[in-house]
């Protein structure tokens, strides 16, 4: 085998996944023995077991007893979306972030909001509406709503200077956080507050984020699709 850097282990996981994803191996189809890799690369039983192992965990194979391993018929996927700040997002395209705030109150839950943030119906809540723009040019329509218990000073906060994202993320460290994305159309608020034509396309990210024992915040995020897009990392 070539020489390489690589722990052993790791050597075998490649050439399995090597294999596989030049289609010399197909969904179903056996997978070497561990006798035989062992003899191939010669390492321990131990160590390719352990690459086996772990193949199996990242859904690459899978273990059929009595028949030996064979290549999984779909191979997991584990996406990943970080959550980023709007503004540090906007600045690393070398542009400068600006933010319009249209509303900052208090509200009252309702049963759906109560239902999201663990809390009673009619319970406090901060509420806070904003436009964020890309030299000038709005990208994101904010519309959040916060538990006072996780960020008690929220209203008060100037957000033309920080953004929520940022603030939260420092008053409530993130412990877990959810989202969906969907395709719609703007309604006549939306795009009169994102500048666009009503109907037009657009991008829409519901976030929940936890910190603790508490669910912190619930965001709505309405993206123009013409000017925005979605990225992320997808890892066999």
């Amino acid at each position: 085998m070539p020489t390489t850097t690589l722990p052993a282990y790791e050597q075998v996981k490649a050439f399995v996944k090597a294999q596989i994803n030049s289609g010399t191996w197909r969904p179903g189809d056996a997978v070497p023995s561990e006798a035989a890799l062992q003899q191939q690369f010669g390492v321990s039983r131990m160590t390719v077991n352990r690459a086996v192992k772990e193949l199996a965990v990242e859904g690459v194979v899978s273990r059929v007893q009595g028949s030996g391993t064979v290549v999984a018929q779909l191979h997991r996927i584990s996406s990943t979306l970080a959550i980023r700040d709007i503004h540090e997002e906007i600045l690393e395209r070398g542009h400068t972030h600006t933010t319009r705030v249209l509303t900052l109150e208090t509200v009252r839950a309702d049963v759906a909001l109560a239902r999201v943030f663990k809390l009673r119906t009619g319970a406090r809540m901060f509420h806070s509406v904003m436009v964020h723009e890309e030299n000038g040019v709005p990208i994101q329509l904010e519309d959040r709503h916060v538990n006072p218990v996780a960020a008690p000073d929220y209203l008060a906060v100037d957000f033309s200077t920080i953004t929520p994202t940022h603030y939260l993320l420092e008053q409530a460290p993130l412990t877990e956080a959810s989202y969906s994305i969907e395709a719609t159309l703007a309604s006549a608020q939306e795009a009169g507050q994102l500048g666009i034509p009503p109907g037009e396309p657009c991008l829409v990210m519901t976030r929940s984020t936890i910190s603790g024992p508490h669910v912190a915040s619930l965001a709505r995020l309405v993206y123009p699709g013409r000017r925005y897009s979605f990225n992320g990392t997808f890892q066999l």
